[in-house]
């Protein structure tokens, strides 16, 4: 990226730093009190990370940070430890961070069954969870284990309803409300409320609280001050505090079993989450993920030595960083800047933050994690695969995570030896050089896989993948392939994916002989017959679109359906992860089709699934690429963020009813005729994107009812007809 460049898009990323900082700040304190570390080492480590990971990192759209996954791991550390032996823990575990990128251990994440990390990451979210609830109603507990705490959690709800300290009910009401605020605020979909994430919400709330007790009631508040947020130091006090790590325990196990953990977390949920990051990069960029492993490490030490924590790639943080705009590491750095304004100005205001409200922000994280519907979707794939799931997530709870994800591979490995029935031809083939590639053309390559693919030899693949730039053609062959697993299978999705963002075309043959336990796209695959049960039964809206497609004379297909190459070209959808399209309505050649879509923005905390109604058309012609949408408050902040809108002086009424974005303005001035501006100008509002040759034309983010489903159908040929005329 040249300079000039860089500074073009310096507004939009400072804006999506801005509004990362926004939740980076009240998850950095919790994440620290979690961790039972003073609150002002969230903050430390998010802004140390923001620094170095974005001058010395290889991603390009990650924001780092403390992480959710090693609060567990940190919360041993400090209470077995101590707390000067923990920093140096954290350092070392910063070390061996920079010894695998040196290493090139960026491939660490393929070595583990997709189902183990779920399991682990699931255990993870039970320990945050089972600690913070108790917390969040009031009651603080010293209990021995984390399978105490959630054993304790329906008599802590019990005694939350018979607190005779008004101070502890007060407390637990503020938890409460903060929990229905993080469980129902992402499905208002309300573009001027969702400017402040949720997280900040609370704080924002919580702080008003406080003053509204303090200035208008003229009252102390009501909730005692050992559940509020102690007091943050700020300027030269954070120096004062900085603690003197204690490398007396180097000798012992207990600190290499923590520094072991701490670095097996940090770097697998890094890798895992700078892999689905690079999917959502509207820049088609791929990661370093070594040198991104260094700069994690450096900063890891750096956060250790000033009070901070371990530094993590966060996906949640990530997600809302390129949903904002954000195209660099620009944006992690002025994260981090916005923090430090944020603790510089605002600390004591922060201290009047209810701890149960913070904690309540953790426990929908930790519930999140290890939600009951990841349970259903893990059952989908497979049986086998809820197997490994669930003996990660039990081994880690009862005994540690090192020994969890240990039991993970080692139930994987049994199952993958059972299922084909034969220990040594297992292990006879999965050391076998299984890849062989061909580039058959300039732009197309051919890869056949043999013997077995499965976790333990996949990274064989993921080399010859690697190496094929992403706007090629592939063609991966599995027919002569006896075994494949899960794991395999959702990462050749995550490719399939990336290739198809990026210009290329990724296609998987030969898995027609192939059977499966079930019908997911992911189950288990071997050679062994099959077929998955189909459900043909309609549902009453189905019925009813189906009477809509044949009185329109127009055919309906209610079958879910993954095939959404149609909407990979339009930025719509450039970070947003499209899970199925369904209930299509489409004429005879397909040119005209409107369709029920399921896609999902963001990831885990911030991860919200939408399904709406759009109607594709496909033009004779090729036109301008743009986006139209009504005029807002949001799109003029989008303006001051960067996004410059083009204007019409000859029609001002649609230039300020309409925002029009688009790279080629006097191609689209032109494209936009007085007969196309005077009918957008006399029809309901619609947002309308064209991809050069085709147009994706929608009203809201949910599914229409069936009278507006026959309005956008009537809009859309409308408008097809208005295309159609000679300028």
């Amino acid at each position: 990226m040249n300079i000039k460049e860089f500074i073009n898009q310096l507004p939009r990323n400072i804006f999506s730093g801005f509004v990362v900082s926004l939740i980076a700040l009240p998850l950095g304190l919790g994440l620290a009190m979690a961790s039972e570390a003073p609150p002002i080492a969230g903050i430390i480590t998010a802004v140390v990370s923001g620094i170095v990971v974005s001058v010395l990192g290889g991603s390009h759209v990650t924001i780092t940070g403390p992480g959710n996954g090693l609060v567990g791991v940190l919360l041993i550390a400090f209470t077995t430890l101590g707390f000067q032996a923990a920093y140096a823990a954290i350092i070392c575990s910063g070390v061996l961070l920079i010894l695998l990128g040196f290493l090139r251990m960026g491939k660490l994440s393929d070595f583990f069954p997709s189902s183990a990390i779920q399991g682990m990451l699931a255990a993870i979210g039970l320990i945050i969870l089972g600690k913070q609830f108790h917390i969040m109603l009031g009651n603080r507990l010293e209990l021995d284990s984390s399978l105490d705490y959630l054993i304790a959690i329906p008599q802590t709800v019990i005694g939350a309803f018979h607190y005779e300290n008004i101070q502890l009910t007060h407390a637990a009401l503020a938890g409460v409300v903060a929990l229905l605020i993080m469980i129902f605020y992402g499905k208002i979909r309300n573009k001027y409320l969702q400017l402040f994430p949720a997280p900040m919400w609370i704080v924002v709330i919580s702080i008003a609280t406080s003053y509204f007790y303090e200035l208008v009631l003229k009252e102390d508040h009501p909730i005692a001050s050992d559940y509020m947020i102690p007091e943050i130091p700020s300027g030269a006090e954070i120096i004062s505090t900085i603690p003197t790590p204690d490398f007396g325990l180097m000798n012992s196990w207990p600190f290499w079993s923590s520094v072991i953990a701490l670095t097996l977390i940090a770097s697998i949920e890094s890798l895992l989450s700078i892999k689905a990051v690079d999917q959502l990069d509207p820049q088609k960029r791929r990661s370093n993920v070594n040198r991104d492993l260094k700069a994690l490490g450096v900063a890891t030490i750096g956060s250790g030595f000033l009070g901070g924590l371990n530094v993590v790639t966060v996906i949640a943080r990530s997600s809302v960083n390129v949903n904002n705009g954000g195209t660099n590491r620009s944006s992690n750095f002025a994260h981090a800047l916005f923090l430090v304004s944020f603790v510089w100005l605002f600390s004591s205001q922060l201290t009047r933050i209810p701890l149960p409200a913070l904690m309540a922000i953790l426990v929908y994280t930790g519930y999140k994690l290890a939600s009951p519907k990841l349970i259903k979707k893990i059952i989908t794939v497979g049986k086998e695969q809820l197997l490994i799931f669930f003996v990660t997530l039990l081994t880690t709870l009862f005994i540690d995570l090192i020994t969890g994800i240990t039991a993970g591979l080692l139930i994987t490995f049994i199952i993958h030896v059972f299922v084909n029935k034969s220990a040594l031809l297992f292990l006879r083939n999965i050391g076998k050089p299984n890849v062989l590639m061909y580039k058959e053309s300039s732009d197309n390559y051919y890869l056949s896989i043999k013997h077995f693919c499965t976790f333990l030899n996949y990274y064989k693949l993921k080399i010859q993948l690697d190496m094929i730039p992403e706007n090629q053609d592939v063609i991966l062959d599995l027919s002569l392939c006896q075994f494949v697993d899960h794991t395999v299978l959702e990462n050749l999705n995550g490719y399939q994916s990336i290739f198809h963002k990026r210009g290329g075309h990724f296609e998987i043959i030969g898995l027609d002989m192939h059977g499966a336990d079930s019908a997911h796209p992911f189950a288990l695959r071997r050679l062994i017959p099959g077929l998955p049960f189909i459900n043909s039964n309609l549902t009453k809206r189905q019925k009813t679109l189906k009477e809509v497609a044949i009185e329109l004379q127009m055919i309906y297909e209610a079958e879910k359906s993954r095939n959404s190459d149609f909407l990979q070209s339009f930025k719509y959808f450039q970070f947003k992860k499209i899970e199925r399209v369904y209930n299509r309505i489409f004429n005879h050649n397909k040119l005209f089709k409107i369709f029920d879509i399921h896609y999902s923005e963001g990831e885990l905390i911030t991860k919200a699934d939408v399904k709406t109604t759009m109607l594709h058309i496909k033009l004779d012609n090729d036109i301008p690429q743009f986006t139209l949408d009504r005029e807002g408050f949001l799109e003029r902040i989008y303006g001051l963020a960067g996004f410059k809108k083009i204007y019409f002086k000859n029609y001002p009424d649609f230039s300020r009813r309409f925002f029009l974005l688009g790279k080629k303005s006097e191609e689209i001035q032109d494209f936009f005729s007085t007969p196309l501006i005077r009918f957008l100008e006399s029809n309901p509002y619609y947002h309308i994107e064209s991809d050069g040759n085709s147009l994706l034309i929608f009203r809201q983010d949910r599914t229409l009812g069936i009278k507006e489903v026959k309005g956008l159908i009537d809009f859309g040929k409308r408008l097809h007809q208005v295309l159609q005329k000679p300028v």
